[in-house]
């Protein structure tokens, strides 16, 4: 994969603070809010993301000045990640870099939840989001369907869909989710 520029690479930059003090606070922040929003839900409390983050919640409004931006902006944090992550693993063989990634999707799934709920409706960062994350993944999956490693009989919605409705699940740890996620793989996998 040639490195591109996503959408969302471009929202994630010009949401993101330029002096080093002030980006440093910023990523905290995101940080704080990630981990927050996976143990809490979309519920978790700003001041508990502001106290996790060393800052004060000042702070926190300057970056965020409404619930919805923090939660934009995480969103949108995580997506570009997980593009970023779609060019790192290309050079590896077909089925590997597929699978890796998809790894990197369902570890995703969990901030994505909590960020859905609190958000109504399409917005144009959550667009650009899918529009990206169907740019980076989708072509990993069909490096692999062309190397004959996955079915031809689906697509890549199929693939997303099927990984997020595992990881929509309770697990009783990372372990047991890696397990059902490698299962449910073999299934994507071509026959041999």
């Amino acid at each position: 994969m040639t490195p591109q520029p996503f959408p969302v690479s471009e929202i994630v930059a010009a949401r993101r603070p330029h002096r080093k003090d002030a980006a440093r606070n910023y990523d905290a922040l995101l940080a704080a809010a990630r981990e927050a929003f996976a143990e809490h839900g979309a519920e978790a409390s700003l001041e508990d993301i502001a106290r996790r983050a060393g800052v004060g919640i000042g702070t926190l409004y300057r970056n965020f000045p409404t619930r919805r931006d923090l939660f934009e902006s995480v969103y949108a944090d995580e997506v570009n990640a997980l593009c970023q992550a779609a060019l790192e693993v290309a050079g590896r063989e077909p089925w590997e870099a597929l699978t890796a990634w998809l790894d990197r999707f369902a570890g995703y799934m969990v901030t994505k939840r909590a960020v859905r709920e609190a958000l109504e409706g399409e917005s144009e960062i959550f667009q650009a989001c899918r529009e990206s994350m169907y740019s980076a993944g989708g072509p990993l999956f069909e490096r692999a369907q062309r190397a004959g490693q996955a079915r031809a009989d689906m697509d890549f919605g199929d693939l997303l869909r099927m990984v997020a409705g595992i990881t929509a699940t309770a697990f009783t740890d990372d372990a047991q989710r890696d397990r059902v996620l490698a299962i449910a793989l073999d299934g994507v996998r071509a026959a041999r």
